[in-house]
């Protein structure tokens, strides 16, 4: 009987947790966000696109690359250390 609570009241708190997730977590929606490129934070082979100097995606050889970007939400660039939007020299 208590095995039967158990279960019953782990998946009560699962479904509650998903809920709340689920409320909690804007969808994403194409075209409904404006993006933009973001240079200089990229971690090695996590670009977006290709750079000045390589034709794809991935290809970044160190962190924070300064001809390499990530697309993110429009105004988030700004807000991290070393963001920026245009390519560094």
């Amino acid at each position: 009987m208590k095995n039967s609570k158990l279960i019953a009241r782990s998946a009560l708190v699962s479904l509650l947790a998903v809920g709340v997730l689920s409320t909690v977590s804007e969808p994403v929606e194409a075209g409904k966000k404006k993006m933009e490129k973001c240079y200089g934070i990229v971690k090695a082979g996590q670009n977006d696109c290709q750079t000045s100097n390589s034709a794809c995606a991935g290809t970044a050889e160190v962190d924070a690359k300064p001809t390499a970007f990530i697309v993110l939400p429009k105004g988030s660039c700004e807000k991290i250390v070393g963001g920026s939007l245009k390519p560094k020299a």
